[in-house]
């Protein structure tokens, strides 16, 4: 009896042990698939050529030997050519390359704030991984129509000739074009430092610049406090051509996650035209047919689908708003070449810039008579409306009038007032950069210029005067300046009282002579 207990306690053992044997090989067990498995035929500077990928579509994300990554741009019968994302020194022909079955896509979230990443999302400030709730394709359809709201709120640069001349709204799309070295990129960095405390969220992207320049501007955000409310997108003109193409639409898409959260998100892309030359590099490297100056027949195409995302949605859809800043360098101050021409037709207006006010010391140096803001206008303040209705006509009359003036022609005194008069108004339309200036101390030093205030004074003493009002007036009329903040209309009442505690901070008399000198 006792053998046979022992007998089937042995074989219950030896049963639970197979068992567990079998459950365990049957985990680890491998499971059998068909793949893909393609070979690197052709290998250049940013671009590869890869045959025996069946089936691959295009945008499609291609994996190499060492996890570097690329997109399929070209899908020929029998081959397949690759923009590569990352340096190809690991890459040699005959290398294996695998399909992935899914489209580029980035980590999106509240975590990207104060970061600095890569086209592909990778941190590069040296603060390690940051948390992403989760990824967005860098490709996505435009909102439709019936998805979009019109532009109605204002977003302020603290600049006061873009602010009162040339206004952009929160979900417009507004060209920066000059030649280099003409304040460009000084006017967007404004508008961030700018966006501090007013719940825009702001996307600073370089493509194509040298390091040392993002360095600065990085630099420059951390010095006046705006990297809490920015991130930025950076690929230099070190990286890969086919990181530089697809930088704008990655930060396009960081930014489009904040817009479903309701929020108003400004992106500054700096400059396309580094976008538009490395795009057509991409293109001339896979034999693509060159067109006008060697630019492919789609490099409208490529900046119109990444800028009409950028809208105002409607409530439904969080009621977020997504603002553009493109800057584009021109040559010679040819805004006819075809790459302005492209971009000026696709967004709501452009800030001009000129040389020529450059050189004369005139900053920042917008031309208002080239410069033009086709929504913005509606969602001006109502105080700009009230005392800068005009000024954008006036000062571009005055601009021609001192034009013809240099000629050496006698000027009659109606002509010298207007001289005088728009000289000072040029004079408090000069800013220096990093510091935007609040909308009352704006429209404080308008109602000055208007009601000529500044005409008695020297040019030279005209910028003291204006420190001089601006340092007080919000003091002397919390609730006029108040209601300004919140966008209502100025009365002649109103404007009466600006001007005369004007007058009072400048310790002028009502009764004094305009034509004469302080």
């Amino acid at each position: 009896m006792n053998l046979q207990t022992q007998s089937e306690d042995l074989k219950n053992i030896l049963s639970k042990t197979f068992d567990t044997f079998d459950n365990a090989v049957n985990k680890y067990k491998g499971r059998l698939a068909v793949e893909d498995v393609g070979r690197v035929t052709y290998l250049s500077s940013g671009i590869a050529r890869v045959a025996g990928l069946r089936g691959v579509r295009v945008n499609e994300l291609i994996r190499f030997a060492g996890n570097l990554m690329g997109i399929a741009f070209n899908v020929d019968p029998h081959e397949v050519g690759v923009v590569l994302l990352d340096e190809y020194e690991n890459i040699s022909a005959g290398s294996e390359v695998r399909r992935t079955d899914q489209v580029l896509d980035v980590p999106v979230g509240e975590g990207l704030l104060g970061r600095m990443v890569d086209g592909l999302g990778r941190p590069l400030d040296g603060q390690g991984k940051y948390k992403s709730s989760q990824r967005f394709p860098i490709e996505r359809d435009a909102a439709g129509i019936m998805d979009r709201l019109p532009v109605t709120q204002p977003l302020q640069t603290g600049l006061k000739v873009v602010d009162a001349l040339i206004p952009i709204g929160r979900g417009q799309r507004e060209l920066i074009v000059g030649d280099r070295q003409t304040g460009k990129s000084a006017i967007a960095i404004d508008t961030i430092i700018n966006q501090g405390g007013k719940d825009v969220l702001c996307i600073y992207c370089a493509v194509g610049k040298r390091s040392s320049s993002i360095a600065k501007v990085v630099s420059d955000l951390r010095q006046y406090n705006a990297m809490d409310h920015s991130i930025i997108v950076v690929a230099t003109e070190e990286d890969p051509p086919g990181l530089q193409f697809i930088t704008p639409y990655a930060a396009t898409a960081m930014a489009e996650y904040f817009v479903e959260q309701g929020k108003d998100v400004l992106v500054v892309f700096d400059d396309l035209t580094r976008h538009a030359r490395a795009y057509r590099e991409l293109s001339l490297l896979l034999r693509r047919p060159p067109g006008r100056e060697a630019f492919p027949g789609d490099i409208f195409y490529i900046h119109s689908r990444l800028l009409e995302r950028f809208t105002h949605l409607k409530e439904e859809l969080g009621g977020g708003s997504l603002t553009a800043l493109p800057i584009i360098e021109t040559e010679a101050q040819n805004i006819s070449a075809y790459i302005p021409t492209n971009l000026i037709s696709i967004t709501d207006g452009q800030i001009y810039l000129s040389p020529d006010l450059f050189q004369k010391g005139i900053l920042p140096a917008v031309d208002v008579g080239k410069s033009v803001s086709r929504v913005g206008g509606k969602t001006q303040l109502g105080a700009y409306r009230s005392v800068a209705g005009d000024l954008r006509l006036s000062y571009s009359q005055f601009e021609e009038l001192e034009s013809f003036s240099r000629f050496g022609t006698q000027l009659d005194e109606d002509t010298k007032k207007r001289l005088n008069r728009g000289r000072r108004v040029r004079e408090i339309l000069k800013q220096p950069q990093y510091q935007p200036i609040p909308v009352s101390e704006q429209i404080a030093s308008l109602v000055a210029a208007n009601e000529g205030i500044f005409d008695r004074f020297e040019l030279d003493k005209v910028s003291e005067a204006e420190k001089k009002i601006q340092a007080s007036v919000c003091d002397r009329i919390p609730e006029i300046c108040e209601r300004i903040v919140q966008g209502e209309k100025l009365s002649d009442k109103d404007i009466d009282t600006i001007e005369q505690t004007i007058r009072e901070i400048l310790n002028l008399k009502e009764s004094e002579n305009t034509d004469g000198n302080a």
